[in-house]
């Protein structure tokens, strides 16, 4: 019987505690416990920070349960060790080329073929912190889509033999 080779997946956003985590937790959830497929996130500042509990708890009621989750920052090895490196946002596509000379797609292009980013909350709602509610919602509706999203992009992963 031939032996799974692993892949390894990574998502990659600003500071790996909102996108590229909600992309992790929901795809890991997605493929179950078998191990299939290593999958990560890393942020491109990845400055210390905790996860939002709206965040948290969002991604509890969808199924995927972040603990343990430990905040990385992008490097070159991290990026070696993937094969396939997916982008949250055109800032993170734009950095990984101008830092790591790689060029990488979006996720809603591996998901839907749109080139769209995925906002993050200071791009989509520049006054966020003045509408607490309509942060909220944002934050609901990015990790929605993301976990949404996440059978279409692991059906496209190529089948492992």
């Amino acid at each position: 019987m031939a032996q799974h080779s692993v892949r390894s997946i990574l998502f990659v956003c600003t500071g790996n505690i909102f996108r590229s985590l909600a992309a992790e937790y929901a795809l890991k959830q997605h493929l179950g416990p078998q191990g299939l497929y290593r999958v990560g996130s890393a942020g491109i500042e990845a400055k210390p920070q905790s996860i939002h509990p709206i965040v948290r708890a969002r991604l509890l009621e969808r199924g995927a349960d972040p603990v343990g989750h430990i905040q990385r920052k992008l490097t070159q090895s991290l990026l070696d060790e993937a094969d396939c490196v997916v982008a949250m946002g055109r800032d993170h596509q734009e950095t990984v080329q101008q830092l790591f000379g790689l060029s990488i797609p979006l996720f809603n292009q591996l998901c839907f073929e749109h080139d769209e980013p995925i906002l993050d909350m200071h791009e989509a709602l520049p006054d966020w912190e003045e509408d607490e509610a309509q942060a909220r919602a944002y934050v609901i509706s990015v990790i929605d889509h993301i976990c949404d999203a996440v059978p279409r992009f692991a059906a496209r992963l190529p089948p492992l033999w």
